[in-house]
């Protein structure tokens, strides 16, 4: 009996090329496709160009199509989820957002149903907040909150383990009472006053461990631009302005806006409805956000402002510098993160950039990994763990 020959590398290679070129005569493999194969076509043909693929309407060259129904691309959405990795996924759906104006079709509810929820699916959500009809935004909140419920428990245990450290950290003094004495930290602080013949250190300086104490210790400021190329930003803030405002220690608040200003204090409670108060798009008046989180700041020298913009003002630019000059004159710690996402170096205003750094207010892009250190920083007063450009 005849036994099926397995594929060979040659094979394989012919295999993957056939798919990277696509159908139709621009092959040039002459290997056709079959099975699974044809359906991953079929799939990255519909979004990506080519012969006519699923929904399409029709026509040859290089621009794909998923047609206007929402069946058929609840259909595309299903496929993509059935023979892609999730990483994969998501990349061909924000495409497919982009490049063939699927947004309107995110307004129903069985799209919502079929996606792959991310951070960019999020930001296109909320984007479309004002027009999401009601049998959608249930739906939306649904996605919302997966997506948020997943930050939250990547972020939250490292984000108040290492600002716990820092607020201890912080609080420490010089002249403890006798049952707040750091000893490791006081034995170590004195080891060049060890005296051979008595065996012993001299504990010139105590150090110990601040007090106990229910009060708030450090008062937070997050600023963030809600302008539509801010998205992930906004998403992430929400997240960290809810874990920070679930720790005592700390006084949290959050304001976002473009050409106006909204505080989201009292929602910080539930990120998926700060997310939902907010409204990606729109221009941008910094100086405006920071007139507002100035006049809010009772104990400066205790206070960390996390201005998170692309830094491209609408607003009076000498105005917002003499602003951030100000704040940090009366203690104020200033932060400004370009962007707080995983999606790299941002586009941004160089020339505000620069003349923030010439304040001391050194302006760069964030992870959300490392914002807890940046954060820790910031409240211990330490220089910022600036990451490599």
């Amino acid at each position: 009996m005849s036994r099926t020959a397995e594929p060979t590398g040659q094979d394989e290679r012919v295999r993957r090329w056939r798919l990277v070129l696509g159908g139709g005569p621009a092959d040039g493999t002459g290997r056709p496709l079959t099975g699974t194969d044809l359906a991953v076509d079929g799939a990255l043909t519909a979004l990506y160009g080519g012969q006519e693929g699923p929904g399409s309407t029709g026509g040859r060259g290089r621009a794909g199509g998923l047609g206007a129904s929402a069946p058929s691309v609840a259909r595309w959405l299903g496929d993509i989820r059935r023979y892609f990795p999730g990483s994969v996924v998501q990349i061909m759906q924000r495409d497919a957002i982009d490049r063939l104006g699927l947004s309107r079709l995110l307004l129903e509810p069985e799209m919502l149903d079929a996606v792959e929820p991310d951070v960019q699916l999020v930001g296109t959500l909320l984007s479309l907040n004002k027009a999401m009809p009601e049998t959608t935004r249930e739906t939306a909140r649904a996605v919302v909150r997966k997506v948020v419920a997943e930050l939250e428990k990547r972020l939250a245990t490292r984000t108040r383990s290492t600002l716990t450290g820092a607020l201890d950290r912080s609080a420490r003094t010089s002249r403890p009472r006798h049952r707040d004495i750091d000893w490791d930290r006081t034995v170590r602080a004195n080891l060049k006053n060890y005296l051979p013949e008595l065996r012993t250190v001299v504990p010139e300086r105590l150090v110990g461990h601040g007090r106990a104490s229910r009060s708030v210790r450090k008062d937070v400021v997050l600023c963030v631009d809600q302008s539509g190329s801010m998205a992930a930003s906004v998403v992430h803030a929400a997240v960290f302005g809810a874990v920070l405002a679930s720790m005592p220690s700390l006084h949290t608040r959050l304001v976002v806006f473009d050409t106006s200003v909204v505080d989201l204090t009292d929602r910080l409670d539930d990120p998926v409805d700060v997310l939902f108060g907010t409204r990606l798009g729109g221009g941008t008046d910094i100086n405006r956000a920071l007139a507002h989180c100035q006049s809010r700041i009772t104990r400066p020298a205790e206070t960390v402002l996390v201005l998170i913009s692309d830094l491209y003002e609408g607003g009076i630019r000498d105005e917002m510098l003499k602003r951030v000059a100000a704040m940090k004159a009366s203690g104020v710690r200033f932060v400004t993160l370009l962007a707080l996402s995983d999606e790299g170096t941002p586009a941004y205003d160089r020339e505000h950039a620069a003349a923030l750094a010439a304040l001391g207010v050194p302006a760069f892009a964030c992870t959300p990994d490392l914002f807890p250190e940046v954060m820790a920083a910031a409240m211990e007063k330490r220089p910022l763990p600036v990451p490599d450009p």
